[in-house]
């Protein structure tokens, strides 16, 4: 292959640097338009407790795709500037292309999975305590305290919590008695690492030591460990003593 044959004809990649630059510039359209997608959904998501559910099952998975489809797109631009070709050429390209796509998408990566959460965690935060409106009178209901919420949680309910499987929040209109209760998984998000002060530390396993009963106290240890450093921890939790349930007076 002659390596000069683009000095006798400048024009002789035109055709591909044009294709790669609007196959870039596709690339990116897709990634404008997944985001957009993305907020446009969650403007349109009703309620404070879908949105909280729509932003963690979905933020991160979004923004992820987005970010692949970005780097793709990067990558064709960089190829869309030849002057010169040959199989020496090609090749080094090709090994840069995928050297960059790989140290991009390693990079996205790390961000989203530790330093988003931050961001994501406060956003979370403001949604599942921020007043409900009651349906009922139109006017801000009361987050009530764990102890007070055991009145309206079933026992199974109330075991759930004890294991720290599932958290209950339990809003209450005092002027009408309504009542709204939300779930939440546990465990869901993982805390700030003592070691290493990424939001990667999570709890992986819990043994429970002494069963709570109607008469006295249980005990449960939960064991953590950090998905970045690997840091190892355990914590022993006093389980609150099993409350006989008592029929809610308010209803829906």
């Amino acid at each position: 292959m002659n390596e000069y044959l683009l000095e006798e004809d400048p024009h002789k990649y035109d055709s591909w640097n044009a294709l790669a630059a609007n196959l870039s510039y596709a690339f990116w359209a897709v990634t404008i338009l997944i985001v957009l997608g993305y907020f446009v959904k969650l403007s349109t998501t009703e309620g404070n407790k879908n949105k909280y559910d729509f932003i963690n099952k979905h933020e991160i998975k979004y923004l992820w795709i987005a970010s692949i489809i970005l780097v793709i797109g990067a990558c064709f631009y960089f190829n869309s500037g030849l002057v010169k070709f040959s199989a020496v050429l090609f090749f080094v390209r090709i090994f840069m292309t995928i050297a960059f796509g790989l140290i991009a998408a390693l990079v996205i990566q790390n961000l989203l999975k530790f330093y988003y959460p931050f961001f994501i965690e406060k956003r979370l935060k403001v949604l599942r305590y921020k007043p409900r409106i009651s349906p009922k009178t139109g006017k801000p209901m009361k987050l009530l305290s764990e102890e007070e919420e055991d009145t309206y949680l079933d026992e199974g309910m109330q075991a759930e919590e004890n294991v720290f499987s599932v958290d209950y929040d339990v809003w209450k209109d005092e002027e009408s008695g309504y009542i709204q209760i939300e779930k939440y998984a546990g465990h869901l998000h993982a805390i700030q690492c003592p070691e290493c002060n990424y939001q990667t530390f999570k709890v992986v396993r819990e043994e429970i030591t002494k069963t709570p009963s109607f008469t006295q106290e249980g005990e449960i240890i939960k064991h953590y460990l950090c998905g970045y450093c690997g840091y190892k921890a355990k914590k022993t939790v006093v389980l609150r003593q099993q409350s006989k349930p008592v029929e809610a007076t308010a209803t829906a």
